[in-house]
Parts: C-alpha cells; structure tokens; sequence
C-alpha cells in the first residue's frame, strides 16, 4: 500500500486554498524578516528552502503537523498561518496592509519589544501578554516594535496603574519607548 500523496497531487479547490495558506506563510516569513534560507537555518533544516517556496507559492500542500512545527519556528499562533475569510473575528477578514503608509498621530507611542523582558513581576506579565495579544489582532509578528493605538494605550495604563494622560510618561520612566525609525516591512 503506497502512501497518499496529500502534498503535491491537489484538486482545484484544494490547489486553491494551498495558495492563499502560502500567500500568508511567505508574509508571515517576510514580517519575520528572513529569507527562505533563514528560515531553513532557523528550523534547523526540518524545513528545507525549497520546500518552503513550494509551500509559499502554493505548489504543495502543506500537512496540519508540519503547520504546527512551522508555526513554532515562526513563533506566531499557528491560525495566523491560515488566510482569513470575510467576517472573520481574527481582524475581521483584513490582512495587515504591509504598505499602506501610516496615518501619522499626533504623538505615537511606539514600544520597543526588545525591552519587555527588562519588566519583572505581574505587571511585566500582564503588559507582555496584552501586548502579545495585540500582536495577534493585528497580525504583526515582527518582534522588533510596536505602535500603540489610543485605545491600547488607555488598557496600559490600567496595566501600570496610572492615569491614562500619564501612560506614556510611565512608559518611558520604564524605558518601554521605542525613539527611533521602525524598518517597515516594506523597505527592504
């Protein structure tokens, strides 16, 4: 008895569906900033490079344990790696527009990733999560910085225990702020 051959031999449909799972492996692996080899290395050469474009350019499907396995070495939830559908609750269908330019704020508050472990006890825990939560929603997964809407802004202030006009003092007595130029994704 020979084994299926669920990866390469697609019905249109499914040929279909393997496309748009690449489409977000490779934007996933780009946020990332890593080429195809990169992310050969990162795995430790379970997942070789060409095997990987295979799976970003649809050509092969790829299994739900090889998913799981990849999306430990991405370091993101493994439903980011699937495409989304219209009135989906993940950001309601929308993908992260990777170049769209940003609306310039008054003052944005950009948090520097890097500096979260250098906050201890309950309330680094409960600012790490809440801020990996918005990572979620928001489907950036590059790990470097983050810019923190209004909204989250008030729910970090609440985190710190201080009042909101005061959050963004607090954070950078904590040296949580980001004052540099974030690389966007698309200025490689």
């Amino acid at each position: 008895m020979t084994a299926p051959q669920a990866e390469t031999d697609l019905d249109p449909e499914s040929s279909e569906y393997a496309r748009l799972v690449g489409e977000r492996l490779r934007a996933i692996r780009r946020q990332k900033r890593l080429s195809l080899q990169e992310a050969e290395e990162l795995s430790s050469q379970e997942f070789k490079a060409s095997v990987l474009g295979a799976y970003e350019r649809g050509e092969r499907a790829i299994s739900v344990p090889r998913l799981h396995r990849l999306a430990a070495v991405y370091q993101v939830p493994v439903d980011q790696l699937l495409p989304r559908e219209p009135g989906d609750p993940r950001v309601d269908g929308a993908y992260l527009d990777l170049t769209a330019p940003a609306t310039p704020a008054p003052r944005k508050v950009v948090i520097d990733l890097g500096r979260l472990d250098d906050i201890g006890g309950p309330t680094g825990e409960m600012l790490r999560r809440y801020l990996a939560m918005i990572q979620v929603q928001r489907q950036d997964f590059n790990g470097r910085v983050l810019t923190i809407r209004r909204d989250d802004l008030r729910a970090i202030a609440c985190i710190l225990d201080t009042p909101p006009d005061h959050a963004t003092e607090r954070l950078e007595q904590l040296g949580m702020l980001f004052h540099g130029t974030p690389l966007l994704a698309n200025n490689r």
